[in-house]
């Protein structure tokens, strides 16, 4: 991961966790070179090259004289699609050292944020999570005892603030204090974004709470919109990159709204196939705690979807079936193989009696170059969502 220049002060003790049990206030980031501050934002994630980091503007911040501005421009420089920022408790850590912080005093995480002009996302704020390795996905050797996200989070240009509700999780050792994701899908471009007066806090008042979802549940509505649920951030196999190009703002002759999603597909790698999934969070292959949606009571998920020529052959569309960790798919549904005409037409997978109590890959799909021209193949997607009768 990409290191940066400028870091936040950090005070830790060696080997044990450290616990704050009357302090009101536990701060990730208070002012530059703040005594107070806690993790640095070192884990860099995704496409690190759209990120710029500035943790001493002295743009308007919100209290003492400096906040943290960043700028994502969803370039996709590392051709994720999505970029992010782990503030951890030691340099680079993810999991490899022993240097997090219990923070079992707290129950909520407070930061206040604006955005440039008004109108930016921050896709995912999130506590904890630091639980594999990325590479391999084998279990760290100092895990995070939680993971809680909350988002997206629509900016206006004046500072506001926003917290995420702590009460009833585990943080007797937290790593990744803080992580920021920025998805490509909700953005039109580059966008500024400021940080400040960020920190872990006591709230008498609150209580334990279970997300709940309403239906329509979006995989994907529209480029950029707030209802989209999942990342397609799960290519697959390793040589996938190679093969598949994919365009989640494709704005000629959507089904609906002003995009859709293009999927080009070619046999570069000699792999022979190739496809994607729609995971939460960004590269989840069953390794993150406490990540997946409970989505029971869907009773199918449906989707439009055409082939650029017409003929086009997808062997499936899939619910599901992440299964090589601790933390998988509650279950599994699809369909296929499926070929594709070259006018939008509704495909649907039947959910019921399925136990959707916990999903992280919300959708996938998969083909082989067997099946199609073997010059490759284009396709496309949208109105991706769970329905409930």
């Amino acid at each position: 991961m990409r290191k940066i220049g400028a870091l936040l002060c950090v005070c830790l003790m060696a080997a044990v966790p450290l616990a704050y049990g009357q302090q009101s206030n536990f701060y990730i980031y208070a002012d530059k070179n703040s005594p107070q501050n806690h993790f640095m934002p070192s884990g860099w994630m995704g496409d690190y090259g759209d990120l710029q980091f500035n943790d001493q503007s002295q743009k308007d911040p919100f209290s003492g004289v400096t906040a943290m501005e960043i700028t994502y421009t969803a370039k996709k420089s590392q051709g994720q699609g999505w970029a992010g920022i782990y503030w951890q408790s030691s340099q680079n850590n993810w999991g490899q050292v022993d240097s997090g912080f219990d923070l079992s005093e707290f129950n909520k995480l407070v930061f206040r944020a604006k955005g440039e002009a008004g109108g930016e996302v921050i896709s995912v704020v999130k506590v904890g999570g630091i639980t594999r390795n990325a590479s391999t996905g084998e279990p760290v050797a100092f895990p995070d005892s939680a993971n809680v996200e909350y988002g997206p989070v629509r900016l206006t240009n004046d500072w506001q603030e926003y917290s995420i509700n702590l009460a009833g999780k585990d943080l007797s050792y937290i790593n990744g204090g803080l992580a920021l994701i920025f998805n490509s899908n909700h953005t039109d471009g580059s966008q500024t974004i400021y940080l400040d007066d960020v920190h872990y806090t006591y709230d008498p008042d609150l209580t334990e709470g279970e997300a709940q979802v309403s239906f329509p549940f979006y995989v994907y509505a529209d480029a950029n919109s707030l209802d989209n649920h999942f990342i397609p951030s799960g290519w697959m196999p390793a040589t996938s990159g190679k093969d598949v190009k994919m365009d989640t703002s494709w704005k000629n002759y959507p089904f609906s709204g002003d995009s859709c999603i293009r999927v080009q597909y070619e046999n570069n790698s000699g792999t022979r196939w190739a496809g994607v999934y729609w995971q939460t969070p960004a590269n989840n292959w069953g390794g993150v705690p406490d990540a997946g949606y409970n989505l029971q009571g869907a009773t199918k998920l449906t989707f439009w979807a055409r082939g650029d020529q017409g003929g086009e052959v997808v062997n499936e569309f899939k619910v599901g079936g992440i299964s090589s960790g601790e933390h998988i798919d509650s279950d599994s549904a699809g369909i296929g193989p499926v070929q594709l005409t070259k006018e939008w037409k509704k495909y649907e997978i039947n959910l019921q009696g399925r136990d959707l109590s916990y999903i992280i890959g919300g959708f996938a799909w998969a083909t082989n170059i067997d099946v199609n021209d073997p010059e490759g193949i284009v396709f496309y997607l949208d109105e991706i969502k769970y329905e409930k009768e």
